[in-house]
């Protein structure tokens, strides 16, 4: 029973199973009925056959339905079928006449049609051609502006085509924009800005070429408006004193004043004609141009630091000179030239423009050359040897800086300069006129000056201010005691105070300055220059005693001169000799250092010659017995003294300071002469070569001696007191004595003694002579040896003379122990 109640439930799951498959099946769409099928194979056995049971009921019963369904509707549908077929043939009548409507109506609405698409077309070409002109309005200034620009770039108006450039890309481009033409024009405006740029530059070179070519022409330009403001200045100062120095008038428009103002001075015909300018001579449109430009192209910098650039390398090349410069006043004109116009252009671009060079930039260029200029100038001026061409070059640095001063440029330095070139132009006056004063010398024949006449006199003391009562006194002819150099010297001295004047002026330096200039540099001339020419001619070998002696005259009376100098000097600067720091001239020195320098060059001469005829001496030292004369070279020097000094005692004697004068470089050279013949004789005595003497021989020198004692006590010279000149040879007279008495006790007894009779022999001396005269004595006795008895005497004198060395010895040792 329970086994069939299992069977009975399973049955009922089984069949309610189906009834929701087939609901599904029914319900679902046919794409997902495979699941639905899949679980009917997947259940119990003999599940698949029950379904398909089930199914077939399933699909009876749908049968039947539709059966009924179709039963119900068929008289319906047969009626709807007769109708339709009554419709057909009505519907085919009515398509017939639509259709014939249709074609009706389209042949009427063709023409229509074909108008209508006319009409159409009209009005799009009325709409493109309204669009067309409204583009076109907008495109032609666009194009007229281009045009104008190409316009002004063949003219070379480049500033007003960068301003046409602005408008296009700022105004006109940007309305049509997107048209391609439009933009072509936007990329090449760029490039036309670059062309604008090059062309400019080109240009901007151009003008510093013609510049350059140009400041030489410039700077002659402006240098000779301020010489010429500078002479209009000097004839004020000179018509009305007082007014001083006015600020220069000249400028780069400036023209000199045409009219006199009353001034009584004419204008030359360059006054008169138009002064040329920095603008009649450079065109300085490129550079506003190229500045404008830049500006415009906002690259004004970059502009301002290329023409900076360009015009510091001109600079270096305009101060770079010629080295052949200092040869000619041309180099140097050229040179200044060149630098006026550099700097009068710099000036005019620093006026006219706004910033391209500024003033400290100029101040920079300036103080870089203004040092090259005088470090080229110190170099140069160095080279020149011509005073002529110094002055030019002084005259020449003036006008270069008063037109450079004239711009506001500081020139201070170029002042100072002038006082170093002043120093090199003294040096070549110096040597010039050391020329003129050896000319001078050669050509004086250092005789006095003969004068025949009163207009020669005349023309001699307009020439040197010599004044002498005694000699106006006199009658015609007459001679004046200095030779004819002693006023061309005077003259010469007169022309180098001229010639260094002339460098003085223009400096703006006061009259004491230039007062002290002058003599200072007179004194160089007088100290220097015409001492070393005095000095020269004093040591020439051709220069006798008369014409030393011409020189002493000279000498005094050029010095008497030197005030007559100083007081030209306060002529000419009208500065009183009494103010302070007035230099004072040295010539008093200068020409009593020359007269001292020709007294010794007598003595040194008169020297010379004693030693020439001393060196003619020929003396037998081994002579047994002098000749009983004096010795001819003696004679003839004797003699020679005697007509020497006639040259100082026949002066005419109405010179009496000059014979005063001339008496006491006499009394002097004759004492020195006979000092110097004094010295000589002993020196030939005890001559370290000389051995042996024999007692002939001093009896000979003895006469000789003795000649030249005749000779000092004869007075050759006035004016010696007592025997003062013989005292000269009181050394050799005491000697000689000794060996001629051959007194040896009593020099022996009396040595040391104030009264001693042979005070001026030295023990040394003595002994030399002593030591000499001994062996002649023996070399005697050789010979002699014959004679028996001459061998005793002459053994006796040995024994003495041994004695007397002796004693002499411990003299002289005695001597040397106590010093």
């Amino acid at each position: 029973m329970n086994t069939t109640n299992m069977a009975e439930n399973e049955s009922l799951e089984c069949i309610t199973e189906h009834e929701r498959i087939l609901q599904e099946i029914e319900s679902t769409d046919t794409a997902c009925v495979g699941p639905t099928l899949r679980s009917v194979y997947d259940d119990q056995p003999n599940a698949h056959k029950r379904f398909m049971e089930k199914l077939d009921i399933r699909i009876r019963n749908h049968d039947r339905e539709i059966e009924k369904m179709c039963n119900f509707h068929h008289q319906g549908f047969v009626d709807a079928i007769t109708e339709l077929l009554k419709v057909r043939a009505d519907a085919e009548k009515l398509m017939g006449q639509v259709t014939d409507t249709n074609r009706r109506l389209q042949d009427a609405g063709r023409e229509v049609t074909a108008q209508t698409e006319e009409v159409i077309r009209c009005r799009i070409q009325q709409r493109n051609m309204a669009t067309t002109v409204e583009k076109l309005q907008l495109c032609i200034p666009v194009l007229e502006m281009y045009s104008k620009l190409k316009e002004q770039l063949e003219s070379k108006r480049y500033y007003a085509a960068l301003k046409t450039m602005e408008q296009l890309e700022e105004v006109y481009i940007p309305r049509v924009s997107q048209y391609r033409f439009c933009q072509i024009m936007a990329e090449n405006l760029p490039k036309l800005r670059e062309e604008i740029k090059d062309i400019s530059m080109s240009d901007l070179k151009d003008f510093l070429e013609s510049i350059r070519k140009h400041s030489d022409k410039i700077g002659e330009t402006a240098m000779k408006q301020a010489q010429q403001h500078r002479t209009f200045n000097s004839a004020v100062q000179k018509q009305a004193s007082g007014m001083g120095y006015g600020k220069p008038l000249y400028s780069l428009n400036g023209q000199i004043p045409s009219q006199n103002n009353g001034l009584g001075l004419e204008d030359d015909d360059q006054s008169e004609e138009e002064v040329l300018t920095a603008q009649d001579l450079v065109d300085f449109s490129p550079v506003y141009r190229c500045l404008h430009i830049y500006t415009v192209l906002g690259d004004r910098e970059t502009f301002e630091n290329y023409y900076r650039k360009q015009r510091k390398k001109q600079a270096r090349l305009v101060l770079q000179p010629q080295s052949n410069m200092h040869e000619t006043v041309a180099g140097y004109r050229r040179y200044f030239n060149q630098i006026v116009g550099f700097f009068v252009v710099e000036d005019h671009i620093l006026h006219a423009t706004q910033g391209l060079v500024t003033r400290a930039f100029t101040e920079e260029i300036w103080n870089m050359a203004l040092s090259k200029i005088i470090a080229v100038l110190r170099t140069h001026s160095s080279y020149c040897s011509d005073p002529d061409l110094v002055l030019e070059l002084k005259n020449l640095i003036v006008v270069f800086a008063d037109t450079l001063q004239g711009y506001g440029f500081p020139v201070n330095r170029l002042f100072d300069l002038l006082f170093e070139i002043r120093d090199q132009y003294n040096e070549t006056l110096l040597k010039k006129w050391a020329l003129v004063f050896r000319e001078i010398f050669d050509l004086d024949n250092y005789s006095p000056i003969p004068v025949e006449t009163e207009e020669d006199y005349r023309s001699v003391i307009s020439r040197f201010p010599f004044h002498d009562v005694e000699i106006e006194k006199q009658d015609f002819p007459k001679k004046l005691p200095m030779s004819q150099s002693v006023p061309q010297i005077y003259i010469q001295v007169k022309e180098f105070i001229y010639a260094s004047l002339k460098f003085s002026e223009s400096l703006h330096r006061s009259s004491t300055e230039i007062d002290d200039m002058l003599r200072k540099s007179t004194n160089l001339l007088l100290t220097r220059t015409l001492s070393g020419c005095l000095q020269n001619l004093i040591k020439k070998p051709h220069i006798g005693l008369t014409e030393l002696v011409q020189i002493i005259i000279n000498t005094t009376h050029l010095e008497q001169a030197c005030k007559y100098l100083e007081d030209f000097i306060t002529n000419i600067t009208n500065v009183s000799p009494e103010t302070a720091h007035t230099t004072r001239l040295y010539g008093l020195s200068t020409f009593k250092d020359a007269r001292h320098a020709a007294e010794g060059e007598i003595y040194t001469k008169l020297n010379q010659k004693i030693d020439e005829f001393i060196q003619l001496a020929d003396y037998e030292w081994g002579m047994p017995e002098s000749d009983g004369r004096a010795s001819g070279y003696l004679m003839d020097l004797i003699n020679f003294l005697r007509s020497t000094f006639q040259v100082f005692t026949h002066l005419p004697n109405n010179y009496n300071d000059h014979a005063a004068m001339s008496g006491k470089v006499a009394q002097t050279a004759c004492m020195s002469a006979c000092k110097h013949l004094s010295t000589s004789l002993m020196q030939m005595l005890l001559d370290s070569e000389l051995k042996q003497i024999t007692m002939g021989a001093i009896q000979q020198f003895n006469l000789d001696v003795i000649q030249c004692e005749l000779f000092a006590s004869s007075e050759p010279v006035p004016g010696f007191q007592g025997d003062t000149l013989q005292l000269a040879f009181i050394d050799l007279r005491q000697l000689l004595d000794l060996f001629m008495v051959w007194d040896w006790s009593t020099y022996l007894a009396d040595y040391g003694q104030p009264s001693s009779k042979y005070l001026r022999v030295n023990p040394s001396t003595a002994l030399a002579l002593l030591e000499k005269v001994n062996r002649g004595m023996k070399d005697t006795s050789k010979k002699n040896h014959i004679f028996s008895q001459f061998r005793k005497n002459d053994r006796d004198k040995q024994k003495l003379i041994e004695t007397v060395v002796k004693q002499l010895r411990s003299l002289v040792n005695g001597m040397s122990q106590h010093s």
